[in-house]
């Protein structure tokens, strides 16, 4: 039986289907098979040993929100938020997408800002979009989105690596602190802050003919006393010219220093007021 792979909702259905009924002659169930993933997707099984851990507890949890378009129209720049309520603990944040060639797009360790973030990433095909979140007792608590796509995303080049324009911007920083408003009509009171960050840079998959591998893959905003306050690694998914948004409790006093480093050793160092 031949399935399209534009249609990956209905391949997936009737694989799911087949499954169960040869799951009932093996004595198993499809849960088993997909270990319980809601979007019963076949690369997740492994996908959960190679990311997370051989021996990895997890868990689905409606408390880890991904959102993000239900089709992207552009491959290229899909948006992305994921953003965790009411779960204690949180370590580090790991965003992966099951039918992307190269599936981990960033870890996320939010130290003293709050657990959310927003970016966007290169989209090859339609798939679930994936939250894994590990709290201090080890768990991964897993939550997701599917986004449909035309596809592509993956495996063309940047429009600044068309032109050639990325060598002359390259590492430069931009960004800006965003205080919090209040809800109109509440009397609530408004102290958390939005910090969004955009660095220059072809974020290159590796995946274009002639074109290496090359991308931002350290990140960490630092404080007035060079403490830290998150740390980011990415990796080739992460869009052309990457924009990261990110939440804290209270806003930042003073200076922020943004530092990092690519694939390449090239370093990234920058002061925002």
């Amino acid at each position: 039986m031949f399935l399209s792979s534009r249609h990956p909702v209905l391949a997936s259905a009737v694989l799911a289907i087949a499954l169960a009924a040869l799951s009932a002659v093996a004595g198993t169930t499809v849960a088993d098979l997909f270990e319980g993933d809601p979007y019963q997707s076949h690369p997740w099984p492994d996908m959960r040993r190679e990311f997370l851990g051989r021996d990895a507890r997890t868990v689905f949890d409606e408390r880890v929100q991904v959102k993000g378009p239900a089709f992207a129209e552009d491959p290229m720049n899909v948006p992305i938020t994921v953003s965790v309520r009411d779960l204690p603990g949180i370590e580090r944040i790991v965003v992966l997408v099951d039918r992307n060639p190269i599936r981990k797009v960033l870890e996320y360790q939010p130290v003293s800002a709050l657990p959310s973030v927003s970016f966007r990433f290169k989209l090859e095909q339609a798939s679930p979009v994936r939250a894994a979140v590990r709290t201090a007792d080890g768990v991964w608590h897993i939550g997701g989105t599917w986004v449909e796509s035309a596809g592509g995303g993956c495996t063309v080049p940047g429009s600044t690596r068309k032109d050639g324009s990325w060598s002359q911007t390259l590492g430069l920083v931009s960004g800006r602190v965003f205080e919090a408003t209040p809800v109109p009509g509440t009397e609530e009171v408004a102290t958390g802050s939005r910090l969004r960050l955009k660095i220059m840079h072809p974020m290159d998959t590796g995946l274009v003919g002639g074109i290496p591998a090359f991308y931002v893959n350290r990140l960490s905003v630092r404080d007035t006393q060079d403490r830290e306050l998150l740390r980011l690694q990415t990796f080739e998914p992460v869009s052309e010219n990457p924009v990261f948004s990110f939440d804290f409790p209270a806003k930042p006093a003073g200076q922020l220093r943004i530092v990092g480093t690519d694939n390449n050793g090239n370093r990234i160092d920058a002061r925002l007021e």
